[in-house]
């Protein structure tokens, strides 16, 4: 295919929910390439390991073959210009979200000035869908279906139930 539209849907995806899926699905459908970035950033404390996440997005997303999940470190600005990708697609659940990752935005763009941002609002069923909703709901026993792909459901109850550290188990 000459010169692919390539976008970077970036993020930790710990874990992936179904409000990240409705995401993927949706930005696959606009461009060639779709890159699933999972970002390793050592400033968190991720409940599952980057394989265990990039295992779970890969189960979820299934067979789009033009899709790829990947993970990186370091800038995003320069993981997009390895990749040669031309946007980064992120989601936006509402104001507060809008004004930081417009932020985000901007500082990506001068840091590679041929990257833009695309802003996709998930679906109104899923809008209100976090990681960190997920993992609290978890933590306290709680059930996450209708929330993350089913793919997910059992390895975020097991884990977060367990307690368990992510460098001592894999899904």
């Amino acid at each position: 295919m000459a010169n692919p539209r390539i976008a970077i849907f970036p993020g930790s995806f710990d874990p992936p929910t179904l409000g990240h899926l409705d995401i993927i699905h949706r930005a696959a459908s606009l461009f060639d390439v779709l890159i699933v970035a999972l970002l390793e950033n050592p400033s968190k404390q991720p409940t599952f390991t980057t394989a265990d996440r990039v295992a779970m997005l890969r189960k979820a997303i299934g067979p789009l073959d033009h899709v790829r999940v990947e993970s990186f470190h370091g800038l995003l600005a320069e993981y997009a210009r390895t990749r040669q990708a031309s946007v980064i697609v992120r989601g936006v659940r509402g104001g507060a979200d809008l004004e930081y990752e417009r932020q985000m935005a901007d500082t990506n763009r001068h840091l590679n000035s041929t990257i833009d941002t695309v802003f996709l609002t998930p679906s109104p069923a899923v809008a209100h869908i976090s990681s960190t909703l997920v993992r609290d709901i978890a933590s306290l026993g709680g059930s996450v279906h209708g929330l993350v792909p089913d793919a997910v459901e059992a390895a975020v109850a097991e884990r977060m139930l367990a307690g368990r550290s992510p460098r001592t188990q894999q899904v």
